[in-house]
């Protein structure tokens, strides 16, 4: 055999699942059709909160005055802004492939022949284990399909040119609320249509409301419970699709192959393994938890039970949600609708940013924090924030939910003033 284990897609699980089977004494090969970094480096999470940060630095030089400091009017140079972006991109991209020495990289596109061969770049190479780590693709609507000069997909959006004075964002999901918030502090007149009762489907009620009230006071038009064919297209500069995404699994023969799949997505068990004993599946192709964090998780337990023998289950389901909006969005556990529906009964204590020291003195008071625990053990089994930093804070309930601790040891723990985490201490009763 060429290899012991050969994976295809170097997204976060395929290029954790390297690192993680070279640690362990496999001999690997890892193939690409694209760049090393998947969606999450080239046209997902870096490359979208790069944005994101020069249009909140943007907005906050508008708010000098606030802080005492007299400045001249700003202005967004967007050729620089995406220049930045592409900069930082670049150098994450250089960094990940040096730490991928001694593991052969293939840029080409991957075929897959039998259980223990696969054609790429010219060449048929043997292994005895496959990791399939593709990844995921925009979901194009048949009515509006993607064409990169008025219907734009999330991947072509970040190659703008200039920003647009008016958008339409199809879809008021993570992504779409996201490039809201970025469209909006530039400047442009954002309108936002969801099908669903709310904005951010599935994230806590009282959260999505609160940034719905946020966004209409920063004036986007928010449209809930709406179909897009209600709006006339023509009288936007530009149309996003965001409505999910998709398993990108099309062209690697997993059909001839007879692996199992249903609606695009691979079916593996909670060990990663696929019907076909020596072929495993991570991250977004799973069609499970569409987070990089999650998908870099799954990549290192496929190396590990390969590697090891099958023993290591992918079943920890305390993942962290972060929603790079403005305000921060982030929750984890358990939401308030999800204990009643679980028959828990839980306990819901609150904070408001507006009492945060920390916050007042950032000017971000806007937002709260929620904390549930389950009234008969103490426990804490989730939370919600809204405001500064939430995407920062959410790790210490991260943590608390994975190693079970209860409220009351939360709240004899010593937190620093004044600062944004010490808001965690209070919110809990």
């Amino acid at each position: 055999m060429d290899y012991d284990l050969t994976i295809i897609g170097a997204g976060w699980a395929g290029f954790n699942a390297a690192l993680k089977a070279k640690e362990l004494g496999l001999n690997v090969c890892l193939i690409d059709k694209g760049d090393i970094g998947g969606t999450c480096l080239n046209r997902g999470c870096i490359p979208t909160k790069a944005l994101i940060q020069s249009a909140k630095v943007y907005s906050l030089s508008k708010k000098c005055a606030n802080f005492g400091i007299e400045n001249s009017v700003p202005s967004a140079n967007f050729a620089k802004i995406q220049e930045r972006k592409d900069k930082i991109v670049q150098q994450l991209r250089s960094g990940m492939q040096f730490r991928l020495k001694n593991i052969e990289f293939l840029n080409a596109e991957a075929q897959i022949l039998s259980p223990n061969e696969i054609k790429a770049g010219g060449r048929n190479i043997k292994t005895r284990f496959i990791i399939i780590a593709c990844g995921s693709e925009p979901f194009e609507l048949q009515a509006l399909k993607f064409d990169g000069k008025k219907i734009f997909s999330s991947d072509d959006v970040l190659n703008l040119k200039e920003f647009p004075k008016t958008i339409l964002i199809i879809g008021g999901g993570v992504i779409g609320c996201e490039f809201a918030s970025l469209f909006c502090s530039l400047g442009t007149q954002v309108t936002i249509v969801e099908m669903m009762p709310q904005i951010l489907p599935g994230i806590d009620k009282e959260v999505a409301r609160k940034l719905e009230s946020i966004y209409k006071k920063k004036g986007v038009k928010v449209y809930v419970n709406t179909d897009a064919a209600t709006q006339d297209l023509s009288s936007f500069d530009l149309v996003l699709v965001a409505v999910g995404r998709t398993p990108n699994t099309r062209g690697l023969g997993l059909d001839k192959l007879g692996v199992n799949l249903e609606k695009n997505k691979i079916i593996a068990d909670e060990y990663l393994q696929t019907n076909i004993p020596n072929i495993y599946a991570a991250g977004d192709c799973t069609g499970k938890i569409m987070l990089a964090h999650f998908a870099a998780y799954q990549g290192e337990i496929a190396a590990e039970n390969i590697a090891q023998g099958q023993s290591k289950k992918a079943n920890n389901t305390t993942v962290p949600n972060c929603i790079f909006t403005d305000p921060e969005i982030a929750n984890v556990g358990l939401s308030e609708e999800e204990a009643v529906s679980r028959g828990i009964e839980a306990k819901v204590s609150k904070f408001d940013f507006l009492a945060s020291g920390m916050a007042r003195i950032l000017d971000e008071a806007d937002g709260f924090i929620k904390v549930l625990s389950d009234k008969k053990t103490d426990a804490v089994i989730g939370s919600s924030i809204i405001g500064p930093k939430a995407t920062e804070l959410i790790a210490n309930f991260s943590l608390a939910i994975s190693c079970g601790l209860k409220c009351r040891q939360i709240k004899e723990a010593i937190f620093a003033h004044p600062t944004l985490s010490e808001s965690i201490h209070e919110a809990i009763k």
